[in-house]
């Protein structure tokens, strides 16, 4: 994934160049991980460019700034606007969307609340988070010597930059020993997630994913399939799982923004079902890309078009 280095920049509410948005090295953000963020999606569907729960998304990112005291200037109504007028200004159809607000230079030292908060937005041309044949063959993960943060620790459901120095270290290390991703177990050895994706499982076509107590970020695109799931008859089921679920599962998957419904072939080189995409998999996979291409009618409200 390179940069298109000739396009704007939403910064603190102006547009500008893609090498004029820049920070001092000597930012809050840079030396203590004060950040948080969104990951989310511009889709070129049928009816046009069109963002994927899009409110959702910066509804998110203002709760996540709410628990770590941040006040961004801005309402969730004014940072959807922003999202839109960046992708219109790029003049582009399909691509990525990271809103961030950090803290910026004034002071160093761990407390935080004296120096200024910068809110950004970037978007750039971005295809499939695990390969080209993820969202169709599945791939090879592993569990994590990694734990996912106590929630007395650090809050997982902020969806802050700090916490993802625990997801880098569990994805290098998945990286390192040649799988292309790692489920992540939380602090009572349970299954967390992934280290950016939330976790399904099925089995006898019942879908199975860690509660909001197993250490997970409250994902919208998990938010998404457990509604979808619903709607086509399947029972969801938020629970604490144990680890060798995995193994005995029919089917598992990873769900969000980037990896979108990435099936599971194998955990710790254990086949996972038949070693493929599953049937229910599937099914459930059509019809979050029918809504996601405009195929069908956007029933939920889910697409905000630009």
């Amino acid at each position: 994934m390179a940069f298109d280095e000739t396009g704007k920049i939403w910064f603190n509410g102006d547009l500008v160049d893609w090498k004029d948005a820049q920070i001092h090295v000597m930012s809050h953000v840079v030396h203590y991980g004060s950040s948080v963020f969104e990951g989310l999606r511009c889709y070129d569907t049928e009816n046009g460019p069109a963002v994927f729960r899009l409110k959702d998304h910066m509804q998110r990112l203002e709760n996540s700034a709410k628990i770590y005291r941040m006040d961004i200037p801005y309402t969730v109504d004014e940072l959807c606007e922003a999202v839109k007028d960046t992708i219109n200004i790029n003049n582009i159809r399909s691509c990525y969307i990271r809103p961030i607000v950090y803290r910026g230079y004034k002071e160093l030292g761990v407390y935080p609340l004296n120096c200024p908060l910068d809110t950004v937005i970037g978007v750039w041309a971005w295809g499939q988070y695990l390969g080209e044949d993820a969202l169709e063959q599945g791939i090879d993960v592993c569990t994590s010597s990694w734990r996912k943060m106590a929630p007395d620790t650090m809050p997982n459901l902020a969806k802050a930059g700090s916490n993802y120095m625990n997801s880098q270290l569990a994805k290098m290390e998945a990286t390192a020993n040649g799988y292309k991703e790692s489920i992540m177990l939380n602090y009572n050895g349970e299954i967390g997630e992934g280290s950016g994706e939330n976790l399904f499982l099925v089995e006898d076509d019942v879908l199975y994913t860690p509660d909001i107590g197993s250490s997970v970020l409250k994902g919208i695109t998990r938010d998404t399939i457990i509604t979808i799931a619903k709607d086509l008859g399947y029972e969801v089921r938020e629970e604490r799982i144990p680890r060798e679920r995995l193994y005995i599962a029919d089917e598992v998957f990873f769900t969000g923004t980037a990896a979108e419904l990435s099936p599971i072939r194998s955990v710790d080189k254990i086949k996972i079902g038949k070693g493929k995409r599953g049937a229910v998999t599937k099914k459930i996979q059509d019809a979050l890309f029918d809504i996601l291409n405009g195929k069908v009618e956007d029933k939920y409200g889910w697409l905000d078009f630009v």
